[in-house]
């Protein structure tokens, strides 16, 4: 199995700029069972920067909130891409 960090990591990268605002924009309080991320501290984040945010917040369950936010934005190919990856 690869590094969970990693594998968020190159999700996020295969996102264009526009679908990464809105995926940061998902984090700040658009999930029912986790808690938001401030906006202060997505705004002005890179890709790096919001996965060592994600993984702050949501620990082991980071990989499960990137896949729900992926397919909240029809991003359909790239939530079976990482279940696929993290079921290696």
């Amino acid at each position: 199995m690869e590094i969970p960090r990693k594998v968020v990591l190159g999700i996020l990268d295969d996102l264009g700029a526009d679908d990464f605002e809105e995926f940061k924009w998902h984090l700040q309080g658009v999930l029912n069972d986790f808690p938001a991320i401030p906006k202060s501290k997505l705004e002005n984040e890179n890709r790096v920067k919001t996965v060592n945010t994600m993984f702050q917040t949501y620990g082991k369950d980071t990989t499960k909130v990137t896949k729900i936010v992926l397919e909240n934005m029809y991003q359909n190919e790239l939530a079976q891409k990482l279940s696929e990856t993290m079921n290696e």
